[in-house]
């Protein structure tokens, strides 16, 4: 064979064995790559070499979240996961293509604490069933001790600073003679926590006073100014800027009580609130009631009308009452009466007229309260946030507690019953028509007197039922509203029991 001829065939066989190196080159590796899928939300977005040069990328690139919620670093969001994968040639993405397009769909995390608070309650009543709004929410906090301190301070703010230390550290002084000794303090709500990461786009608190102005104002953090004139009080200021005086006291914790004076140019703030936890303090209460006295009315055929004289004057007289008080957020919702001592007895005021009274018609002048003494005003007449609601609204009576379930409810003046029937919020409930422009009604009752009939006259004083919890009632109450000028709800206008007997 001649020497070209090989050489050209030799030529020839190099070409094709370096043609075939070349292909097999660009084609395949011998090996597989290993690589990273990124997807979000099970959709791939792009392929990159490293799954920490992403992770790492996405926490430099948000120093603003983590100088915001003072963390360390800042996490993928959530739905993005990093998948492994052994594959030959790949389109590779750069980190910065796959973090603009996770920007543009998803908020990137922080890591926390994810706190879901549910504190629904539902209430079946004769054949409605009222069901309060659904307050189920969730928190999110940087740190568990954020809402732990949050928590505490709100327990504060309904106990007390120095009670609240008192009753946590075990230094609380035993009642003598009079006094409040907590029993319990806690949350009612059920709440469940859990790791977790957070988007930022969320309300994430890092700071425990932020946190209990929320749990405490909901929404209505902000306060106004009230700048406090000639002759009001506390109580007249709540009432006009439709808060309770509980309230009032929680914006202004100077004030000790609703009995607190102001003085004009004061300036007060009125804060709205809307607590979003249920706080119940349980304790014991031992303390000393004004038993007021009663006035009798006697008539003498002898004397004309309007020669009218008071032959005893009466004098109140002082009993110690103890009592076990279960608060809601800073409002009674249940008083278990425990014991009575009289300290001081009551002198009853007695009167003489001229000329008997029509049989039915009540005085103006004197009215009888409708409850053994010893009660509690668990609330009273005013604004108020509805304990089984948990909306403010307007209390349109006062509630008396504390007289024990089955205790007597008087006719707080002579009259007409007008009403006696069951309602699926007031309970049993008796309407007297007083015959003197007046109406009072009386809720809650366990059941009616014998004389409870609808067209029955009663006089003042005299047993019309008994104290119980039907209806829409937290505990054994009565719930006593005075009315105006007309019938409830046939044209009277509701007016403060209180004017009564002031």
């Amino acid at each position: 064979m001649k020497k070209e001829t090989i050489i050209y065939i030799l030529s020839v066989i190099s070409i094709i064995l370096i043609s075939i190196f070349l292909t097999s080159g660009y084609r395949k590796s011998s090996e597989p790559g290993t690589y990273y899928e990124v997807y979000l939300d099970g959709k791939v977005i792009g392929t990159i070499n490293s799954k920490e040069e992403l992770e790492d990328y996405i926490d430099k690139q948000n120093d603003k979240y983590k100088n915001e919620f003072k963390v360390k670093r800042v996490y993928s969001p959530e739905g993005l996961s990093i998948e492994k994968v052994l594959t030959y040639n790949k389109n590779i993405s750069s980190v910065a293509s796959v973090y603009a397009k996770i920007q543009n769909e998803k908020p990137f995390t922080i890591k926390g604490y994810q706190f879901t608070i549910d504190n629904t309650e539902k209430k079946e009543q004769d054949k409605e069933t009222e069901e309060v709004e659904n307050k189920n929410f969730k928190v999110y906090v940087t740190d568990k001790k954020i809402f732990d301190e949050a928590v505490e301070s709100l327990f504060k703010t309904y106990a007390g600073t120095e009670e609240y230390e008192a009753y946590k550290n075990g230094t609380q002084q035993q009642i003598t003679t009079t006094g409040t000794y907590i029993e319990n303090i806690y949350l009612k709500d059920n709440i469940t926590i859990k790791e977790t990461n957070i988007p930022v786009t969320e309300k994430i608190y890092n700071d425990s006073n932020d946190l209990s102005q929320f749990l405490l104002f909901g929404k209505n953090i902000k306060k106004t100014n009230y700048t406090v004139r000639s002759g009001d009080t506390i109580e007249a200021v709540a009432f006009a800027n439709k808060i309770s005086t509980e309230e009032f006291l929680i914006s202004n914790p100077t004030f000790s009580s609703e009995n607190s004076l102001l003085f004009p140019g004061q300036k007060v703030l009125i804060g709205i609130t809307d607590p979003q936890l249920q706080v119940v303090i349980e304790k014991s209460v031992v303390k000393d009631v004004v038993n007021k006295y009663k006035t009798i009315e006697r008539y003498d055929p002898n004397r004309q009308v309007g020669d009218d004289a008071v032959i005893q004057k009466g004098s109140n007289g002082l009993e110690r009452v103890s009592q076990k008080v279960e608060e809601t957020n800073g409002n009674i919702t249940y008083v278990k009466p425990l014991s009575k001592v009289e300290l001081k007895p009551t002198t009853s005021k007695i009167v003489v007229y001229g000329k008997k009274q029509v049989y039915g018609v009540g005085s103006t002048k004197s009215w009888g309260w409708p409850t053994k003494s010893g009660y509690t005003i668990s609330s009273n007449y005013g604004y108020r946030i509805n304990p089984f609601t948990r909306r403010r609204e307007f209390h349109t009576g006062l509630d008396i507690a504390g007289t024990g379930y089955g205790s007597p409810i008087y006719a707080s003046n002579n009259g007409t019953i007008i009403t006696a029937e069951y309602h699926y919020s007031y309970g049993y409930y008796i309407v007297i028509n007083h015959n003197n422009g007046y109406y009072t009604l009386y809720a809650h009752m366990s059941r009616f007197n014998k004389v409870g009939k609808v067209g029955n006259n009663v006089s003042r004083g005299q047993v019309i039922g008994y104290v119980g919890q039907t209806g829409s009632a937290t505990g054994p109450h009565l719930h006593y509203e005075a009315w105006s000028g007309g019938a409830p709800y046939r044209g009277g206008t509701r007016i403060n029991p209180w004017s009564f007997y002031n």
